[in-house]
C-alpha cells in the first residue's frame, strides 16, 4: 500500500459562491487552537444553535479567499471537514493537516482564538450508527486527520451502549502525529462526565496506534498487520467475522482501497445510510 497522501484528505477542489460577499457568511467564531506539529492542529468553534448532527458527520468549513485583484471580490473558500467532538458538545472541533501552498489550510492554520470562519450547517456523512447493522466489536481504521470523526464517536454514549468492545486504530508516519490521539483517549478515560456516563464501559475502548516511518511500540501499516494476523494477536482476538464485526475506515484512497479488500475478504459488507451494512468508509476527503 501506497503512503497516504494526506494533502488530498483535507484540499479539496475550491467550492465557491458566485456572488459576490461582502460581509463573512455563516460565521463561528474560534474558541481554541492547538498545534502539535507543522503538519497538524486542532482548532475549536462556537457551534450554531440551530445545528443538529450524528458523531461522525461532516461539514462545510472555511475563509474567504483573496479579493480578486481586478474587482475587488471575495469568495469563500470551503473544504469539508469531520467534526471532531460529539453531538452532545456545546462546541464544534476539528483536527487539520497544514498545507504551505493548500488555497484553504496555508490560511487556516495561522487561525487564532476570536477570528471568525465560515461554516455551512448541513451536516453529512457515512461514519454513523446508523449505517451498521448491530454488532459487538467495533473498529475504527484511520490515518493522519482521518481520526477525526472517530473522536467524536469515541465521545458518544451511543458507541459504548451499542457495541461490547471498541478499537480505535490510528497509523501516521510519525510518534508526534499520533499525540491528538493518545490525548483523546487519556482524557476521555479520565473525564468525570463520561465516566459518571458509562462508569466501567469506558474500558470497552482499546486503543492501537502504529507508525510507518518513526520507530514506536508498534510499527507497521494497518493493512500488513491486519493481512499477517498481527493485530489479532497483540488484542487476543480470533479475527473478524460478519456475525460479531462492524467497521468504519477514514483514510486516504489507497487505505480504503485495501482496508476495503480487507474486510470483504473477512465476508463484510460495505454498508451506507440507505442501507446498513457491516462497515462504512468516509469518501469526502479523497482526491
Amino acid at each position: 500500500m501506497r503512503q497516504p497522501d494526506m494533502n488530498k484528505m483535507n484540499e479539496r477542489t475550491t467550492v465557491t459562491d458566485a456572488a459576490p460577499i461582502k460581509t463573512l457568511p455563516d460565521a463561528q467564531t474560534v474558541t481554541e487552537v492547538q498545534h502539535y506539529t507543522d503538519r497538524l492542529f486542532r482548532f475549536r468553534v462556537t457551534r450554531p444553535a440551530s445545528l443538529r448532527f450524528r458523531s461522525g458527520e461532516f461539514v462545510m468549513i472555511g475563509l474567504m479567499g483573496d479579493p480578486d485583484p481586478k474587482t475587488g471580490r471575495q469568495k469563500p473558500l470551503l473544504r469539508a471537514y469531520s467534526i471532531a467532538s460529539p453531538s452532545w458538545d456545546e462546541e464544534l472541533e476539528f483536527y487539520s493537516i497544514k498545507v504551505p501552498d493548500g488555497p484553504l489550510t496555508s490560511k487556516l492554520q495561522h487561525i487564532k482564538p476570536g477570528d471568525e470562519l465560515i461554516l455551512r450547517p448541513k451536516p453529512v456523512g457515512t461514519l454513523v450508527h446508523d449505517a451498521l447493522l448491530p454488532g459487538k466489536r467495533l473498529w475504527f481504521f484511520a490515518t493522519g486527520t482521518g481520526i477525526a470523526p472517530f473522536a467524536s464517536l469515541i465521545r458518544d454514549p451511543q458507541t459504548y451502549e451499542d457495541y461490547d468492545q471498541i478499537i480505535l486504530t490510528h497509523t501516521c508516519r510519525d510518534v508526534a502525529e499520533l499525540t491528538y490521539g493518545r490525548e483523546l483517549v487519556d482524557s476521555l478515560k479520565s473525564d468525570e462526565m463520561m465516566q459518571e456516563l458509562l462508569g466501567d464501559g469506558l474500558n470497552k475502548l482499546v486503543y492501537y496506534p502504529t507508525t510507518t516511518r518513526e520507530e514506536s511500540p508498534k510499527m507497521g501499516r494497518i493493512t500488513t498487520l491486519l493481512e499477517d494476523g498481527t493485530v489479532f494477536k497483540d488484542l487476543g482476538i480470533g479475527g473478524i467475522t460478519p456475525e460479531t464485526d462492524r467497521a468504519m475506515v477514514c483514510g486516504s484512497m489507497g487505505l480504503n482501497t485495501d482496508i476495503k479488500r480487507i474486510l470483504e475478504g473477512f465476508g463484510l459488507h460495505e454498508g451506507a445510510n440507505s442501507e446498513p451494512a457491516e462497515y462504512v468508509v468516509e469518501k469526502a476527503f479523497v482526491g
